[in-house]
């Protein structure tokens, strides 16, 4: 199953060149997951109230095509197979069918006091 989120390139997101910034592909993938997680069903505040939180342990990323300012770009992510206590996710930013940005992102479940733990059910049931 793909989560598409749609995202507009605003002027604080580009450099000088008018090029989206690249550390700013960052928060377009985070904000995307944020969003497929909430259509999850997965409550991060309840989460964290319960004593758990999500943390990114790795990301593999490719640059390869500019995005610019005012471009209406879609985020699309699709889970990898992953583990019990590890999701993988692949996030492509696009324009149109354009691949811009794509990242391979890793991320763990944690106690609030930085101990491991499982992946919540709602997740763990979809891991392929």
């Amino acid at each position: 199953m793909t989560h598409s989120f749609p995202i507009r390139v605003y002027y604080e997101d580009t450099d000088l060149a008018g090029i989206v910034y690249y550390a700013n592909y960052l928060k377009f993938i985070e904000r995307a997951r944020s969003e497929w997680v909430r259509d999850l069903g997965v409550d991060q505040k309840q989460m964290k109230a319960d004593g758990h939180v999500f943390a990114v342990r790795r990301v593999e990323a490719d640059y390869l095509a500019p995005a610019h300012y005012d471009d209406e770009l879609r985020v699309e992510t699709v889970m990898q197979p992953g583990s019990g206590a590890r999701l993988v996710v692949r996030q492509d930013v696009k324009r149109g069918d354009l691949l811009l940005f794509s990242a391979i992102v890793t991320i763990i479940c944690m106690t609030t006091k930085g101990a491991p733990a499982r992946l919540p059910a709602a997740i763990r049931c979809l891991n392929p």
